[in-house]
């Protein structure tokens, strides 16, 4: 049988189209550098390939109002997080009754009232704990520190890495200046929570003398009335996941500043473990955002 001759052209015009096919596919998303569909993207079969889910878990005000705006920031963090590619956040009053919510989430953000009281003093306890096994990241946010059972508070620092509990610390209302931990070897000196901002003055109710677990890493400092104070830290959790601690975020106003959101959104995709660009990640807010409604009203007789 004699070899079969293609003409010339129609074998320039088949290159061409596989080359086409390629290009398209790159320049649509669907393949990641790993060859895998990127996050987001949507797949041959029509479905959207898998994404990187945020939840964040706030309640009611437990403070005076422009303090412990804890549902306000979590949707606030939430729109700066879905800025970044590939990233879904949803917003929880309190522990999700939709179990839905649980479903392949890749970390958990809890800004509010004591959070070793609320995940291992409550009734959520072993929902968190097999979320923390299966290496879900976790965030804790200002008061979410605190377990306020000093006999459990071994049992929070494993989890997250620092315990605020009035038996060892205090609290400073005042302005210092938020810096990166002089801690940070040379050999990494910034850690991915620091990219995208620099030293900066924030008047902060600033938590003092926290404990730490051994293997936790400071990352942001101030210093108040002489003394270095860690406001932030991370820690490689015992059988796999990352925690973030940050005893940051007293006042609304704060999180309406551009270097004190992108330090906690950079910290919440560590712990789910993207990449934070050099740059830090994205984290515009609108007016929407940075207006907190007005107090509500008690009922009479309440």
């Amino acid at each position: 049988m004699k070899p079969i001759r293609l003409p010339a052209r129609l074998l320039l015009a088949l290159f061409a189209l596989a080359g086409l096919s390629v290009i398209c596919l790159s320049a649509c998303g669907t393949l990641g550098e790993d060859g895998k569909p990127a996050a987001g993207s949507a797949r041959a079969d029509g479905r959207r390939a898998p994404r990187t889910r945020v939840l964040l878990i706030g309640h009611r005000p437990d403070h005076p109002h422009g303090t412990h705006m804890y549902l306000h920031e979590c949707r606030l963090l939430a729109t700066c997080l879905e800025q970044t590619i590939g990233v879904e956040a949803v917003v929880a009053d309190g522990w999700p009754k939709e179990k839905r919510l649980l479903d392949d989430v890749d970390a958990i953000v809890l800004y509010s009232s004591a959070g070793g009281d609320l995940l291992l003093g409550g009734p959520h306890r072993k929902e968190f704990e097999s979320l923390l096994a299966r290496g879900v990241g976790y965030t804790a946010i200002h008061w979410a520190t605190a377990d306020n059972k000093v006999a459990r508070g071994p049992e929070y620092l494993e989890v997250l890495g620092g315990w605020f509990n009035f038996a060892h610390c205090g609290l400073n209302v005042t302005r210092g200046t938020l810096i990166q931990s002089q801690s940070q070897s040379q050999s990494q000196p910034e850690h991915p929570i620091c990219r995208g901002w620099k030293p900066y003055d924030l008047h902060e109710e600033y938590y003092l003398n926290m404990k730490f677990h051994p293997k936790s890493t400071p990352v942001i400092e101030v210093e108040i009335d002489g003394k270095r104070q860690v406001v932030a830290w991370v820690l490689e959790r015992r059988g796999g996941g990352r925690s973030f601690g940050t005893t940051l975020g007293h006042f609304h106003e704060n999180f309406t500043i551009e270097a004190f959101r992108r330090a906690i959104v950079n910290g919440i995709l560590w712990t789910a473990r993207l990449e934070v660009p050099e740059g830090g990640a994205p984290c515009a807010i609108g007016e929407k955002a940075r207006r907190l409604d007005p107090p509500v009203a008690a009922s009479p007789g309440k």
